[in-house]
């Protein structure tokens, strides 16, 4: 994967630089500012890119703001948001535009290099790999009185499993149920919050987005 990496702390930055050469993939842009991520990220248009919230110049929101700045310009553009805490809004954001490749982890909750680059190669193929803190953020207040309150608890648990990324097959072996299983789950899922199969678009991240959205309404 041709990646570009984005992290004002030299020692992490480098030290992420070194991780996924390790793994034989291609870095192909550094940056430690705001302005300078935006500029990399439409200038290479990597596979994937990862970026770290709080940076220069004024270490609040300006990799988020970048990333997003970046997927408007090029519709779709993989990101993995790196963060010390975890924002719903941030997600939210991230996830708005419904077209996948969206990642957010907490640097704390990175525990080796094979979770990362699983993470990395989930987001690159247009999917989610969300940190399991930052989706029980996303979901503490479960909705009611909309298609969310249809839903029932084991639909919610595989739900939840996906914002996190994982495959049938892999939340079948979270929740010791059957690939099988878990398909069906999944269906009557997408069938409940009204997501049709149109080849185009990514229904995991719909369904996490309608989420989303009947819990901002209950804010």
């Amino acid at each position: 994967m041709r990646i570009v990496v984005a992290e004002d702390l030299y020692l992490l930055r480098t030290g992420i630089v070194g991780l996924l050469e390790a793994y034989g993939h291609a870095v192909v842009g550094t940056a430690a500012t705001g302005p300078e991520t935006l500029d990399a990220l439409l200038t290479h248009r990597p596979d994937v890119a990862v970026i770290d919230v709080r940076m220069p110049p004024t270490n609040t929101d300006e990799g988020l703001t970048a990333a997003l700045d970046a997927r408007r310009q090029v519709p779709g553009l993989p990101v993995l948001i790196l963060s010390q805490h975890v924002e719903r809004l941030y997600a939210r954001e991230l996830l708005a535009d419904q077209a996948g490749g969206v990642g957010y982890l907490l640097k704390d909750r990175v525990f080796d290099g094979d979770q990362f680059v699983d993470a990395l190669e989930r987001v690159a193929g247009g999917g989610t790999a969300l940190d399991q803190a930052v989706v029980a953020k996303l979901f503490e207040r479960p909705a009611t009185g909309t298609r969310l309150g249809s839903l029932t608890e084991r639909e919610r648990s595989v739900l939840a499993l996906m914002a996190e990324g994982l495959s049938n097959a892999a939340i079948g072996e979270r929740l010791f149920l059957s690939e099988g299983a878990i398909s069906k789950y999944t269906t009557t899922t997408f069938d409940k919050l009204g997501i049709h199969d149109d080849g185009a678009a990514n229904r995991r991240v719909l369904a996490v987005l309608a989420y989303l959205d009947a819990d901002r309404s209950a804010d």
